[in-house]
């Protein structure tokens, strides 16, 4: 019998059935191949076997690269039912792995394996380049590709090319605009269920990453790990043109388009161009005004959430950058860069009228 057209909420196409009926190329080459054999389910293109006929369907999949399990949400397919399934989770507030350490619920139980590690704190898988460990495999390959400088997924747009397929699929969101992942908080929209569960952070306030050199917490792992750079001035991301280097691979990224002067994102209200679709994203808000960062001491609004960050230190007197050199703390890194420079002497800023060299612009216009 073949399987009804839709689900409530995800749509089967019929691949399977298709596949399964005797007019199929491939089936029949897979029936001989099994007659021969005398074994039931064998795949003709890699010879795997199985014992049943729904996990020999599915895998043919793997080599035909069908997707026949469709979200009706957000249009997004899947080769698995059991996928799809999972994937629905994303749009509705199903949550059912619960973290016993402190009550927090997952709708993946990899989302909550992944979570477990937080508190175990084990990074198993360690990356031989710059000693960099991981919680999963799956990130330290993805990892490995920023030492190896590959790029083999390419943009058919704009012709942008990334390290990995899942950032090529967050790119391409920039040209579709779908946001099918929306906050119940909020009301704000996603292109990613990932970028959901770190936005739902700032309504939780969720911080469970502490730094234990300057006490500041953070809510995922990554930022620490890239915020303890600032005590220990690594900066492992060197650019190739000038030799200057970051402690942030996406500030290596930003800065290489300097030299290549690349600017492929268009503000369509006024036709600003931006290296980086995050740079145009922010400057629509100057069109629509929105500003949905709240602080929650005063009142007052932002239009970004670092904006909203650094005021928040007003109140807190929170100050992280601390100088190395003589124990001064500061409110903003910019600050303390500026600082930095009365010990190392460096006075970039030139005036014109009597050709002094000075610290800082802001000396210079005074």
């Amino acid at each position: 019998r073949e399987p009804p057209a839709s689900t409530p909420r995800g749509t089967r196409e019929t691949l399977g059935t298709a596949q399964a009926r005797s007019g199929s190329p491939l089936m029949e080459d897979a029936g001989r191949r099994l007659a021969a054999l005398g074994r039931r389910y064998q795949c003709p293109a890699c010879e795997k076997s199985f014992k049943t006929n729904g996990c020999f369907v599915n895998h043919l999949t793997t080599h035909s690269g069908e997707k026949p399990f469709k979200c009706a949400e957000c249009e997004k397919s899947f080769k698995r039912s059991d996928h799809l399934q999972r994937h629905l989770r994303t749009h509705s507030k199903d949550q059912p792995f619960k973290c016993l350490k402190d009550g927090k619920h997952f709708n993946h139980r990899s989302n909550h394996d992944s979570h477990l590690r937080i508190h175990t704190g084990k990074k198993l898988h360690k990356c031989l380049e710059c000693g960099k460990s991981f919680k999963r495999n799956d990130l330290l390959q993805k990892h490995l590709s920023i030492h190896t400088g590959e790029k083999n997924y390419e943009c058919p747009e704009c012709e942008k090319s990334f390290r990995i397929k899942d950032l090529l699929q967050s790119h391409l969101k920039i040209h579709t605009g779908l946001k099918p992942y929306k906050c119940f908080e909020c009301g704000m929209s996603f292109s990613h269920s990932s970028s959901l569960y770190r936005h739902q952070r700032m309504h939780s306030g969720e911080k469970p990453h502490k730094c234990l050199e300057c006490g500041k917490s953070f809510s995922h792992s990554s930022s620490l790990y890239t915020h303890q750079r600032i005590h220990t001035g690594e900066k492992p991301f060197k650019c190739l043109e000038c030799g200057k280097s970051f402690n942030v691979i996406a500030r290596l990224y930003r800065h290489r388009k300097i030299h290549s002067g690349e600017k492929p994102y268009e503000c369509l209200e006024c036709g600003k161009c931006f290296t980086e679709g995050s740079g145009l994203y922010h400057h629509k808000k100057i069109h629509t005004g929105e500003k949905p960062y709240k602080c929650l001491e005063c009142g007052r609004s932002f239009s970004e959430r670092r904006d909203l960050r650094r005021h928040e230190m007003i109140h807190t007197g929170e100050k992280p950058h601390k100088c190395l050199e003589c124990g001064k703390s500061f409110n903003r890194k910019g600050i303390l860069y500026r600082h930095q420079r009365i010990h190392s002497r460096d006075k970039p800023h030139k005036c014109l009228d009597c050709d002094k060299f000075l610290v800082c612009p802001i000396t210079l216009g005074q």
